[in-house]
């Protein structure tokens, strides 16, 4: 029998005094109620009531054990009444996991305005360009760019999509010419991501369809962060995330280049463990990112990721189960000034958190 119902059949006839009374307090029969207590003094090996037709009382065994089975009982009840207090009310360490430059760009205002809703989460922020597997390091929450996460027990959903924008300084083009189609790259030094992320062509998409090229390299990094400041030294021509460069084409220390052509799309995902149940402080945390985007300006993210029409009005929340529904997301038509997120239902893939990102 259940070993911890047990216990509680046992406390309840020692309060009550009767095995019909504590029967009845507890919705069971009067043989259950003697089965769960005979089973208990047959798993301990001792005798913990003196039955006799009218009366109980306890052993001296039964007394010690009567003792300590309630203290148990308590600490178990405090124990569950915690945990269901944690996964309605949102608190305690919130481990969240980036990639390094957009971490770096994004993730403060994010969660400056989380922390002012939910004072008792306190977030722990991991900025890596490696790869990660959320459940074996005990990560609540990634966010992952360009690839999606690759594991069976981790649930993924678009945050939005951006676009990656080629760019160089008004000096480098005063002296080196302005390229209008893809092609003329090859005649600029170029600054660019490793093969391992791109490979060695750029896929254009404009008026007359796709076009491939292979730009001309003089310097090549892993982090989109470096590339903008090589970008910014008029050293060449980059590719590099709107959001990232959004503040220097306003400020006109960078200029946007082959605006008729769209490079592919930069995804931005939430990721999660899967599970039936998720904390209240993961809950919050994801819709509040929904949230973000969905109203972030978009000199902070890139004006282009509207203005190509790349985005979308926010969706409502899709948790992987009916019972972890939380509080929509707003939904609005794109307007200037405001970033719409393009939303996605939650996705299982197998695998790992994609290998360093540059971005």
């Amino acid at each position: 029998m259940d070993h911890l119902q047990s216990m509680r059949v046992f406390v309840r006839v020692a309060d009550l005094g009767s095995f019909a009374r504590a029967a009845s307090a507890m919705d069971i029969s009067n043989a259950v109620a003697t089965r769960h207590v005979a089973d208990l003094e047959g798993r301990l090996g001792t005798r913990l009531l003196n039955r006799t037709t009218r009366s109980l009382s306890l052993t001296e065994s039964g007394q010690v054990y009567l003792e300590r089975a309630r203290q148990i009982l308590d600490e178990l009840e405090d124990v569950e009444q915690m945990v269901v207090a944690r996964n309605h009310e949102p608190l305690g360490s919130l481990r969240i996991v980036a990639p390094v430059v957009f971490g770096l760009h994004n993730l403060a205002p994010v969660l400056q305005t989380y922390a002012q809703r939910y004072p008792k989460v306190v977030p722990d922020v991991t900025l890596v360009d490696r790869q990660v597997d959320l459940v074996e390091e005990g990560f609540d929450v990634g966010i992952v760019i360009a690839r999606q996460v690759k594991s069976a027990s981790v649930v993924t959903r678009r945050l939005t999509t951006g676009c990656m924008t080629v760019c160089a300084t008004p000096a480098y083009l005063e002296s080196h010419g302005t390229p209008t189609r893809p092609e003329h790259l090859l005649e600029h030094p170029c600054l660019s991501l490793p093969a391992e992320y791109w490979g060695d062509e750029r896929v254009f998409t404009g008026p007359d369809g796709e076009v491939r090229v292979r730009p001309q390299n003089v310097i090549i990094a892993n982090n989109t962060e470096m590339l903008r400041q090589f970008a910014l030294l008029g050293m060449g021509i980059a590719i590099l995330p709107s959001y990232l460069i959004g503040n220097d084409t306003t400020r006109g220390q960078l200029v946007r280049l082959l605006g008729d052509y769209q490079l592919p799309q930069v995804e931005i995902n939430v990721a999660y463990p899967s599970r039936r149940h998720l904390p209240a402080k993961v809950r919050t945390f994801i819709d509040h990112l929904v949230e973000h985007f969905s109203q972030t300006p978009n000199h902070q993210l890139g004006e282009q990721w509207i203005r190509d029409g790349r985005g979308r009005p926010g969706a409502q929340p899709h948790y992987e189960h009916a019972d972890e529904a939380a509080t929509p997301a707003p939904r609005s038509r794109p307007i200037d000034g405001e970033l719409a997120p393009k939303l996605a239902k939650p996705s299982r893939t197998r695998g790992r958190l994609p290998a360093a990102s540059p971005f």
